[in-house]
């Protein structure tokens, strides 16, 4: 976008001690960053300003932290990290937070599971996440529940960004480098390396600053009323229990290739036999046994165990030791009968948009309409077309549209798909339009 560039240069000129053309929160320079953000190139951030905290680990070292975070001022910065290719469980395995006046906290939730001590006094204050739907759930499970937000991540998609990782909004808008190769680390190992420990605390240490750059470039742009809509969605979905899938097993990667409804029992008892497992050991079901496999058994449907470890993904010693617990799934899955195999679920809403031209061309012109207003408008706002409105929206409104086209009707069914006022404004009319349009 065409103000990246001075954007960058505000922020690097409130580091030097000159004052910005337009004031903009200045970013604390970071202990051995180096030297300053120059036109040669960001400057590696490498160290946190107070160092790397050790991770607090027992009640007293809570409450110390809960009575910082209590005499902070401003925003909490804050982030979480999970272990999920390594894990059965979603759950953090350290929290970061940062706040003006407390510093940097690092808190291991193994031995502290309850921190809502800490959710009493920064719960009123603004939190400051980047990708907070990743985060919002592990959190709520340790007490800890947003009551506003700020997401980075999101305020760079509205801002019309193409770059919005972490680590490139840093180094876009703040002048700065983070290394992200620790981001795929199993963070339920312990004692966590120093170095993971300093990757987690950077997380936070600019989030705040970030923050106050993106809100500037979305008051410029008109679009902060979007974005606190936006974020206020947020807090809501994070207050929800997450979806509990009726059958996840369909979700079997390759799935797709297994044909025939007793093929597909040998998947779902495959599945849910490795399920048991790996929330037994707690670990990634992945790593128990990988879907590959899973598909493979299934389309081979081996009765002994020398033919099932031929197969691929049943070559590993901890798979080979559970032969048996795999051949007992197959051997269940052969078992049923007629009437207990899966039958194809019920598909809730439109059908795949490649086959509406064959069963409904009216329907398919309808999307094909709705679609082009969403991307011009998208466009006409420098926004990503499904942060403008959901793509499945789209598909529902189009293949079953109010009885009575008006916009006072398309408001209201874009209402139920969630979608929200600063959206439904934009495309109400336009949307309209399309939808009553009468030619093919």
């Amino acid at each position: 976008m065409t103000d990246e560039p001075p954007l960058r240069r505000r922020a690097a000129e409130s580091r030097t001690g000159e004052a910005p053309s337009h004031p903009s929160p200045a970013a604390p320079e970071p202990a051995d960053a180096g030297t300053e953000p120059t036109a040669g190139g960001p400057v590696p951030l490498i160290a946190p300003r107070e160092g790397t905290p050790a991770p607090v680990a027992t009640p007293a070292e809570l409450d110390e932290v809960v009575a910082r975070f209590a005499a902070g001022t401003g925003a909490v910065a804050l982030d979480a990290e999970r272990a999920s290719g390594y894990r059965y469980s979603q759950r953090a395995y350290l929290v970061q937070l940062r706040r003006a006046g407390s510093g940097t906290a690092l808190i291991d939730p193994l031995p502290l599971p309850d921190l809502s001590a800490l959710d009493a006094v920064i719960g009123e204050a603004e939190w400051v996440l980047h990708a907070a739907s990743q985060d919002l759930a592990c959190l709520a499970e340790l007490g800890l529940r947003p009551r506003r937000l700020f997401d980075t991540e999101l305020a760079a998609r509205l801002a019309g960004f193409e770059r919005v990782g972490l680590a490139a909004l840093t180094e876009q808008l703040l002048g700065y480098t983070l290394e992200k190769h620790h981001s795929a680390a199993d963070w339920s190992s312990r004692p966590l390396p120093e170095s993971w420990l300093t990757y987690a605390a950077l997380d936070v240490e600019m989030l705040v600053d970030l923050r106050d750059v993106l809100d500037e470039e979305l008051t410029r742009q008109g679009k902060s009323a979007w974005a606190a809509e936006e974020f206020a969605a947020l807090v809501r979905s994070g207050a929800r229990p997450p979806r509990v899938r009726a059958e996840p097993w369909r979700r079997t990667s390759g799935i797709h290739r297994v044909r025939g409804a007793r093929a597909q029992a040998r998947v779902r008892s495959l599945w849910y036999a490795r399920d048991q497992i790996a929330a037994r050991r707690d670990a990634a079901p992945g790593r128990v046994l990988p879907d590959s496999a899973i598909v493979a058994a299934a389309e081979l449907d081996p009765k002994d165990e020398k033919t099932l470890l031929t197969l691929p993904g049943f070559g590993g010693r901890s798979v080979r030791r559970l032969a048996r617990t795999w051949l007992a799934a197959l051997d269940d899955a052969r078992q049923l009968p007629e009437d207990a195999l899966p039958v194809a679920p019920t598909v809730e809403g439109p059908p795949p948009p490649h086959r509406w031209a064959e069963r409904d061309p009216v329907a398919a012109a309808r999307l094909a309409r709705c679609r082009e207003v969403v991307v011009r408008i998208a466009g006409e706002h420098n926004l990503p077309p499904e942060n403008l409105i959901a793509p499945d929206s789209i598909r529902r409104l189009a293949w079953v549209p109010p009885e009575e086209i008006t916009e006072e009707n398309v408001a209201e069914t874009l209402r139920g798909f969630n979608a929200r006022e600063w959206q439904i404004g934009l495309l109400l009319s336009d949307l309209t339009a399309a939808l009553a349009d009468p030619k093919p």
